[in-house]
């Protein structure tokens, strides 16, 4: 069985529930920057306002939510998004997740340290030594070229106050 009409059988999230439901927050989102740039003044006075190009902006992108709406309301409806392919999304998503909210508690050398070697265990099937090699070396890297070369700080934790940077 070819995966196209394996994909077909599965079940999954609506195609067209998914554009209905993306159509509908750019359209709020139009509505927001168009509020906003009314609130700023929108118009043209003696040149233009805050607003104006903003406003422009927010009325092309309602135009065109809206388009995409009538499109999805119209369209024969598929699956987006098989279950299974979801989950796989999600496998990457929660520790991607996890590592930007670890960033602001652990710093970004630790955090991308654990992150890699969590990658590297669970789905890279690498060897423990290779593992520990990257988890060690791309920090370390990372951190001469970005703290020293270039002196920029970025987000540091506890392991970087312990060796005093």
């Amino acid at each position: 069985m070819t995966e196209t009409s394996q994909t077909a059988t599965e079940p999954g999230l609506s195609r067209r529930m998914v554009e209905i439901l993306v159509a509908l927050v750019l359209m709020g989102l139009a509505g927001l920057v168009l509020w906003d740039s009314y609130e700023r003044g929108a118009g043209w006075d003696a040149g233009p306002q805050n607003g104006f190009f903003p406003a422009r902006v927010g009325w092309i992108l309602l135009i065109a939510a809206a388009a995409a709406l009538v499109s999805a309301v119209r369209r024969e409806d598929s699956v987006f998004v098989t279950y299974g392919q979801l989950r796989m999304v999600g496998s990457v998503f929660a520790p991607l997740f996890l590592y930007v909210l670890a960033i602001e508690f652990v710093g970004i050398y630790t955090a991308s340290a654990l992150f890699m070697a969590v990658f590297m265990v669970m789905l890279g099937e690498f060897r423990w030594w290779q593992t520990l090699l990257a988890v060690v070396a791309v920090p370390l890297v990372a951190f001469w070229v970005f703290e020293i070369q270039f002196r920029l700080s970025l987000p540091k934790g506890p392991v970087e106050a312990m060796l005093g940077f």
